[in-house]
């Protein structure tokens, strides 16, 4: 069962790499209450795609530090995306869920 699990983890990581090396989404997956990868990089005018995967739970991908209003929720099996132009590090959590947070790190 953990080969399983290993081998669907590692074949989904290419599938998401390939998919972010041609300059189209990067992927975070919402499943457990966590943000999965909790950190992710990124080049300057890529998207971050957040979906969630929960089986009955809504979210949200709050960048509160930046003074941003708590966007809407989000619900099993939707998703929330936002481009980034510009460099830098910006964190954010789930609005309903504090303990759920991420940084998006954005280079040149």
């Amino acid at each position: 069962m953990r080969l399983k699990v290993a081998l669907l983890i590692f074949i989904t990581t290419i599938f998401t790499q390939a998919a972010a090396a041609d300059g189209s989404t990067n992927l975070v997956t919402i499943k457990d209450f966590s943000f999965n990868p909790q950190e992710i990089t990124i080049t300057r005018g890529e998207t971050v795609r957040w979906e969630n995967h929960e089986k009955r739970q809504y979210h949200s991908v709050w960048f509160e530090a930046s003074g941003e209003e708590q966007p809407d929720y989000f619900f099993p099996d939707e998703f929330y995306e936002r481009d980034f132009s510009e460099a830098g590090s910006f964190p954010y959590r789930c609005g309903p869920h504090p303990r759920m947070t991420g940084v998006v790190h954005v280079t040149e």
